[in-house]
């Protein structure tokens, strides 16, 4: 990379980290910091969800898999779109019906204390795990480009994103993710615009690609896999501790389906753009092997991109990537202090539980550098993200998800599924070369993985309509009496100034764009259009514009 791509990365990287401590005097209580003030705008907190599940591992994960085979990393992609569909028109509003601030106090209530305790001890150890996994991506992202040593990029960037986390909460994450989303589109649509012109144009990148490269399946992404897949991330989406901050911190349950919409319209088609420079690295550069596919995405952008262009792909792709990172941490340390701490010490001042839900941030935080720097002993990243969700999501968040709508089921059932599930997954991926003379194929762990959990749950749930039984836990529940939020000026002033933060940080970046434009030659008309489009989304959402609007409508 030339010397102007290092200024343009650090420059990035001022503008994402002061837009998240813009709002270090915005959290000053739990609503503040873990809800974002509790009415944050549905296309807002929508996109932010896009970004913290898409990111994790698109440009690693995914385009080592669509580097490698091709299509069927859209195929495997668009099936989440389908997931996010159920997800918005049956699980997010009922998230939000429930009037919880975490997904936790929602288990504690409706299954007990007991039951709420042993499930965040396990969603924090498997969070723990996720954002290990999540934050090697973005080292590996810059050790490919740079060169830097892989263990040191771990470390400089887990505590760059720990800073603008600890201090900023849930606003500083939602901002920098929708930030991140406008950037990373426009720069995508650039490199795919560059690279079919490297390839000569569609038709020879179709006509050059490997036999079967267009297939919808392939290896070892069975349809089985793809349909087990679908029904794990539906679960994912809809029970997963830190995405369900997104449905929950929204005015009301019709925003919060609007929230799942937004996801799935987006999921439904960005993996036909996203995925297409390292399917067409692959026409160009075929001789990638073994774990320098999960370099393929890099790889073509620092061959196709202009001057400073680069740079500002490496950094968007860092903060995208990491925005994955920066939700769990809030999500653990929201778990820590709502549903640890409080609950010991009920009468803690707010001080005293602000400095909790900090530090707290800041120790997960550190934890996840760890475990992230034991990756590569794992045998890579897609091996690790997929073995973690193929094993855990389903026997976790499956069950809550099923007592927001089952008034049979009690904490000990729901409890019980999700245990005896984890320990023979576990088993079966320790022991099925014993068991089975052959360990378990990808398609096949997933599918265990899946449909185990919701076998028990059906099981338990007939099993206690046969006998007519309704669960005490559900009874105590209905008991509770939980007030309506009301949305505080406090909220619209925090919604406000979230706006104006994320104006000023697109237009400093629109205005960088236009800058790199000039070191253009060939591309310079492409990245002038993307440089003016993003300071037109500036102005557009800045709400001195969104009062004039206001203003002349009425």
């Amino acid at each position: 990379m030339s010397s102007i791509d290092y200024i343009v990365i650090v420059v990035f990287s001022l503008v994402i980290v002061m837009a998240g401590l813009a709002f270090r005097k915005r959290g000053g209580d739990m609503k503040s910091y873990f809800a974002a003030g509790g009415a944050v705008p549905w296309p807002i907190n929508g996109l932010s969800l896009f970004m913290s599940f898409f990111s994790a591992g698109t440009f690693v994960v995914w385009g080592s898999i669509a580097y490698e085979l091709g299509w069927v990393t859209i195929t495997i992609q668009v099936g989440m779109c389908v997931g996010g569909f159920l997800v918005a028109y049956f699980i997010a509003p009922s998230w939000w019906k429930t009037k919880s601030l975490t997904a936790a106090e929602f288990v504690r209530n409706r299954l007990g204390a007991k039951t709420q305790q042993v499930y965040t001890y396990l969603i924090l150890i498997v969070s723990l795990g996720n954002t290990g996994a999540f934050l090697y991506p973005v080292a590996k992202i810059v050790n490919v480009s740079t060169g830097f040593p892989i263990n040191a990029c771990i470390i400089a960037l887990g505590a760059l994103i720990l800073l603008y986390t600890v201090v900023g909460g849930l606003w500083a994450v939602i901002v920098t993710d929708v930030l991140q989303f406008v950037i990373l589109t426009a720069v995508v649509f650039v490199i795919v615009y560059l690279a079919l012109d490297a390839v000569g144009g569609i038709t020879e990148f179709v006509a050059k690609a490997p036999e079967n490269f267009f297939d919808w399946t392939s290896g070892e992404y069975t349809w089985g896999f793809v349909i087990a897949f679908a029904i794990t991330n539906t679960v994912f989406i809809g029970g997963n501790w830190a995405y369900v901050q997104r449905f929950t911190s929204v005015k009301d349950a019709k925003s919060a389906r609007k929230v799942g919409l937004t996801f799935s319209w987006l999921y439904l088609v960005s993996p036909f753009i996203w995925m297409l420079p390292p399917m067409i690295y692959r026409v160009l550069n075929p001789s990638l092997g073994g774990l320098e596919n999960e370099g393929a995405y890099l790889l073509i952008s620092k061959e196709v991109l202009p001057l400073g262009m680069l740079g500002l792909m490496l950094g968007a792709m860092i903060f995208a990537t990491a925005s994955s990172v920066n939700t769990t941490l809030n999500l653990a340390a929201s778990v820590i202090t709502n549903d640890l701490f409080k609950v010991i010490k009920p009468k803690a001042s707010i001080k005293a539980t602000m400095r909790v839900a900090k530090l707290s941030t800041l120790l997960f935080g550190v934890a996840t550098i760890i475990v992230a720097l034991l990756v590569p002993a794992a045998g890579g990243i897609v091996n690790v993200v997929i073995s973690i969700g193929a094993l855990t999501a389903a026997s976790l968040y499956a069950p809550p998800i099923w007592a927001l709508f089952s008034k049979r089921l009690s904490g000990k059932s729901i409890l019980q599924v999700t245990i005896i599930s984890l320990v023979i997954n576990l088993a079966v991926k320790l022991f099925a070369a014993e068991l089975f003379g052959a360990s378990l194929s990808t398609s096949n762990e997933m599918i265990l993985g899946t449909g185990l959990p919701f076998a028990l749950l059906l099981i338990y749930e007939i099993a206690a309509a046969f006998r007519n039984i309704t669960s005490q836990d559900y009874l105590n529940y209905l008991k509770l009496k939980v007030a309506d939020d009301i949305v505080q000026e406090g909220s619209k002033s925090q919604n406000t100034f979230g706006f104006k933060v994320l104006a000023i940080a697109l237009f400093a970046v629109g205005v960088l764009i236009l800058i790199l434009s000039l070191l253009a030659d060939e591309s310079r008309g492409i990245i002038l259009v993307v440089g003016g489009i993003i300071i037109f989304i500036s102005s557009f959402i800045h709400p001195i514009f969104r009062q004039k609007m206001t203003f002349n409508n009425n």
